[in-house]
């Protein structure tokens, strides 16, 4: 079966505006549901995008929008809640899935695509991010059939224009002079370019091969978390002392900023990079940091991707 009409959840966000494109320059019917559709308009220049504002956490509604869909691509997903006790992520990385899971054999929709985490993990995870994610996306695969076809992506960290990522570390560095003080630095990642992880996702749309499998995705290359921190300075031409904090002060750091507005870093942030985020094996997506990261650190981000929409648009 060919997938024409697909329903996108997180389909505002970072990742999902790059597979929106994907889907669109493809030719597919895209529904994305958001909470609000005023803040997200730019992503109506693409064709064939309905753009509809909804409570994706209210069952009715969710069923309700993706009723006449070919398959549904989940993305949503936080790396910090509001509350310190877990309920936060399990709404969002196991309620939401059971949700889509419980809408869709109901509805008759024979395909899901999710986005899950690296080293995602139920009952060993070290946080509540890589619990609730292994939990949610068990839940999925427990009933990944003929029926109903699964496949679930685990990412490392994605970079690319408009991440939260190098962009998050370019902000905090202008702000620190000479020096800066670094938890987890040891932590090792293995960064994946957005657009490979959007292909992919496109890819495994009408790939039976990938049905009910899970798939860890990383970049070519691995990095310490200081290393990348040093090259996002040396990219932007500043000159920083990175200082690796020892393991006691980065758990006291956490304690503390889990506290303050936004969470910047949390315990559970810290207990999830207990765990490198690298592959261990299989195949490597190809685009490394430096074909990429260099000609958007600092740039107006939002302006990046409007502009890339409208490129995508231009060609169809």
């Amino acid at each position: 079966m060919k997938h024409k009409s697909i329903c996108l959840l997180g389909g505002t966000g970072f990742v999902g505006k790059y597979i929106a494109g994907r889907l669109a320059s493809s030719d597919k019917h895209v529904r994305i549901l958001t909470r609000n559709r005023n803040n997200h308009r730019d992503l109506l220049v693409l064709p064939n995008v309905e753009l509809i504002e909804t409570d994706v956490f209210d069952s009715t509604q969710l069923k309700k929008h993706i009723e006449g869909m070919d398959a549904v691509i989940n993305l949503i997903g936080i790396l910090n809640e509001k509350q310190h006790n877990g309920d936060g992520f399990r709404k969002v990385h196991v309620d939401l899935p059971k949700s889509i899971l419980d809408a869709c054999l109901k509805l008759h929709i024979h395909r899901i695509i999710h986005m899950s985490a690296l080293n995602a993990d139920a009952n060993q995870g070290p946080s509540f991010y890589l619990r609730t994610k292994g939990e949610g996306e068990n839940a999925l695969h427990t009933f990944s059939s003929d029926r109903l076809a699964v496949t679930s992506f685990r990412p490392s960290v994605i970079f690319g224009p408009g991440d939260s990522f190098f962009n998050r570390f370019a902000g905090l560095l202008r702000l620190t002079p000479f020096a800066f003080p670094l938890a987890c630095a040891n932590a090792r990642f293995a960064p994946v370019y957005v657009g490979d992880v959007a292909d992919r996702f496109v890819r495994a749309l009408d790939d039976k091969s990938t049905f009910g499998k899970h798939f860890d995705l990383c970049g070519p290359e691995q990095y310490s978390l200081k290393q990348l921190v040093e090259y996002t300075a040396t990219t932007l031409g500043l000159n920083r002392h990175i200082i690796a904090l020892p393991d006691f002060i980065s758990k006291m750091q956490a304690h503390t900023l889990e506290w303050f507005p936004g969470k910047p870093f949390s315990l559970d942030n810290y207990n999830s990079l207990k765990i490198d985020s690298v592959c261990q094996q299989g195949a490597h997506e190809p685009t490394s940091i430096d074909m990429t990261v260099p000609s958007y650190l600092g740039s107006n981000n939002r302006q990046t991707e409007y502009d890339a929409l409208r490129k995508i648009a231009r060609r169809l």
